[in-house]
């Protein structure tokens, strides 16, 4: 059975996640893959407050995503 994926922004905190797809243009997905996020990716979030931020670790590195940026990441729980 294939897991649900969901926008980053529903996602549970403190669950690992995959990242699946960026569903924006180019200038985004540069953006993340210079972050280090690209498809393929696991990470942890850390914090997520609706509407705010959600700060994820990406193996040593934290770094905090806007709700619109989020948004558009979809992942699947591991």
């Amino acid at each position: 059975m294939l897991e649900k994926v969901i926008p980053l922004t529903i996602a549970s905190d403190k669950k690992e996640l995959i990242l699946v797809s960026i569903e924006g243009g180019w200038g985004l997905r540069r953006r993340l893959n210079d972050m280090g996020l690209h498809e393929g990716s696991r990470f942890r979030i850390l914090h997520s407050q609706k509407p705010g931020p959600c700060i994820i670790q990406v193996k040593d590195t934290r770094l905090v995503i806007g709700l619109g940026m989020a948004h558009k990441i979809l992942v699947r729980e591991l």
